[in-house]
C-alpha cells in the first residue's frame, strides 16, 4: 500500500509549551484516519507542520514516500484548518469560479463538487445565507475542486448542529469512498469510531497509539457475572490465571480478562468450583473505555 505521509520523531516547543513531544505514524493510501485527542493534545500542531504553515523543533515529515518537495506535494493536499472564509456577497458557484481561477482547474468541476457536497440546488445562493453546516460543505467542495490525493479536516463538525454532523459524516464516508485518502482531527470519540479506519491518539503531544480502529478496540474484554455468593465468586474469579483484575458494580462484578477467555470456560470453572450464576455476559471495550484507558494510563 503507498504512503501518503510519513511522520518521524516530530517535536515542536513554543517556549515552555512541548505542543508535540517525538511523534511518528504514518498515513497510508485509501484509509480515513482520525488524530484523536482532547483539546491540546497538539492535533492542530501537527496538521500545521505537516502543511508548512508551523516550524517544527525537531523532527522530520515527508509527502509520498519522499518523492518531491513539500511545496509540490502540497498541490496533491486539501485542508481545511479554519473557518471557511469565502466572500459573503458572492453566490456560491462565484465563489467556487474564484478558487478555480486560483487553482487553474477547470470550471466543470464545480458542478461536480457541488453535487457531491449537496449544494447544487443552492449554486446561485450568497455565501452569507449559508448556515455553518453549508458553509463546511462549500469548504470541502472548494478543497476538492483539484482532486487532491489526501483531504486533510481539523474538527470538521465543530460547532455544528446533529444535522450538520450527521451531513459532514455521511460526506467524509463518500469522499472515502471514492479513494481519496483522509486526516481528520477530532476530540470526538464517536466521530472517529464512526468515520473513521486508523486512528492516532495523542495526548500532551505524545502518540498513545496508532493503529486500526479495529485494533484499538479487539481486546480480551471483560465479563459481567452475578451470583448468589458474589464474595466467593470474586475470590474464584481473582484465582483464574486468565482473568487480570475484578471490579465491584453494583450487584455484579466486572471481571477482565488478561488472556483469551469464552464464557463456557469461564462457566465450568465457576461451576466445578461450587458457583451457579445467576448473569454472566461478555462485553469489549468501546473505542472511549480503550481511549480512557490509554490516556488515564499516561497521566498517573
Amino acid at each position: 500500500m503507498d504512503t501518503i505521509l510519513t511522520i518521524t520523531n516530530l517535536d515542536k516547543k513554543f517556549r515552555k509549551v512541548h505542543a508535540v513531544k517525538n511523534a511518528s505514524f504514518e498515513i497510508k493510501k485509501g484509509n480515513v484516519y482520525g488524530i484523536l485527542g482532547p483539546n491540546g493534545s497538539g492535533k492542530s500542531t501537527t496538521l500545521g507542520i505537516i502543511l508548512n504553515v508551523v516550524n517544527r523543533t525537531s523532527g522530520s515529515y515527508t509527502w509520498f514516500g519522499g518523492s518531491m518537495e513539500t511545496h509540490e506535494a502540497l498541490k496533491k493536499v486539501g485542508a481545511i484548518i479554519e473557518r471557511p472564509n469565502f466572500y459573503p456577497y458572492m453566490t456560491a458557484f462565484d465563489n467556487l469560479k474564484l478558487v478555480c481561477r486560483i487553482k487553474g482547474t477547470p470550471l466543470h468541476k464545480i458542478q461536480e463538487k457541488l453535487e457531491l457536497v449537496g449544494l447544487w440546488e443552492r449554486k446561485d445562493s450568497k455565501f452569507r445565507t449559508f448556515s455553518l453546516g453549508m458553509k463546511q460543505r462549500l469548504a470541502i467542495a472548494s478543497v476538492l475542486l483539484n482532486d487532491p490525493e489526501i483531504l486533510i479536516l481539523d474538527e470538521p463538525t465543530n460547532g455544528l448542529d446533529p444535522q450538520g454532523i450527521r451531513q459532514i459524516r455521511d460526506l467524509v464516508k463518500e469522499i472515502a469512498a471514492g479513494g481519496t485518502t483522509i486526516l481528520l482531527a477530532s476530540h470526538l470519540l464517536d466521530e472517529v469510531e464512526k468515520v473513521c479506519s486508523h486512528v492516532v491518539v495523542l495526548q500532551k503531544g505524545v502518540v498513545l497509539y496508532s493503529g486500526t480502529v479495529h485494533g484499538m478496540i479487539s481486546n480480551e474484554g471483560f465479563f459481567e457475572l452475578q451470583a448468589a455468593d458474589n464474595i466467593a465468586l470474586k475470590q474464584l474469579l481473582e484465582q483464574h490465571p486468565a482473568i487480570g483484575r475484578v471490579e465491584e458494580a453494583e450487584e455484579k462484578l466486572i471481571a477482565h480478562a488478561a488472556k483469551p477467555l469464552t464464557p463456557g470456560e469461564l462457566n465450568r470453572y465457576l461451576f466445578s468450583n461450587g458457583i451457579c450464576l445467576d448473569h454472566l455476559v461478555k462485553r469489549t471495550n468501546s473505542l472511549e473505555e480503550q481511549f480512557l484507558e490509554l490516556t488515564s494510563n499516561q497521566s498517573s
